[in-house]
């Protein structure tokens, strides 16, 4: 069944049911008078108007534009510096010490893209190397439980906007981003700095890992939830 919209003679006023194909014209009845109604594409501007940013590419000098660069380098900035704000929760294990510097890469991602949020976590960890003790072997370790943690809710809010959406996501994050990290710890830190007794100290200690994780991955998805709005917001008044 063709769709018909309601218009008015553009000679005497009358109201028409007119269909809505591209340059149909059509007579008036009362008049004789031609007209044209050229109301999809109108339709087809207000569609694209409404959908922009919902999963459109960006070409490279869209996605690193001045404000883009400049937005991502106060975010890596932020991340870096809270960072070192750490705080151990389990005292069995004192090396497991929470920070909330993943929420402003996670922040980052739903803003401009899981692209840009990566290279905020990679340039975090890269200013990490300074004074690291580990050889960048714990830095790497980090960008992969971090990229795992982001991609899933960056990637689905391109396309799906709301939190309603997100949340869900989140949710889901918690458990890959806790994932990939009982796996970085099994295989890479704990050889790391463990050495042969490794495989020893994880079996006692994996417990610990897994509760430390999904406290950390499920605090910073509620923080960025708390956060996101207001901050969306207020870069879509400085026309981000």
């Amino acid at each position: 069944m063709e769709e018909k919209i309601k218009i008015h003679c553009p000679h005497c006023g009358v109201a028409l049911w007119a269909r809505t194909d591209e340059g149909l014209v059509g007579r008036c009845p009362a008049c004789d008078g031609l007209f044209c109604c050229a109301v999809k594409k109108t339709k087809n501007k207000d569609k694209k108007d409404k959908t922009r940013g919902a999963g459109t590419r960006l070409t490279l000098k869209q996605r690193f534009s001045a404000k883009r660069i400049a937005l991502m380098g106060v975010f890596v900035a932020l991340a870096f510096g809270i960072s070192f704000l750490e705080i151990p929760i389990f005292p069995a294990a004192p090396f497991l010490k929470l920070d909330f510097s993943n929420v402003f890469i996670l922040l980052i991602s739903l803003l401009l893209g899981p692209v840009e949020g990566i290279i905020v976590c990679v340039l975090k960890e890269c200013l990490r190397l300074i004074g690291s003790s580990s050889g960048g072997v714990g830095e790497l370790a980090n960008m992969a439980v971090t990229t795992a943690y982001i991609l899933l809710p960056a990637f689905v809010y391109r396309f799906r906007k709301g939190l309603k959406h997100v949340i869900p996501c989140l949710i889901a994050a918690c458990f890959i981003g806790t994932g990939a990290a009982l796996l970085a710890n099994r295989f890479i830190n704990f050889p790391l700095y463990m050495g042969s007794g490794a495989a020893q100290a994880f079996a006692s200690l994996w417990g610990y890992v897994l509760g430390f994780n999904l406290i950390k991955t499920a605090s910073i998805g509620l923080l960025t939830a708390l956060l996101y709005n207001r901050l969306s917001n207020f870069l879509k008044k400085l026309k981000f």
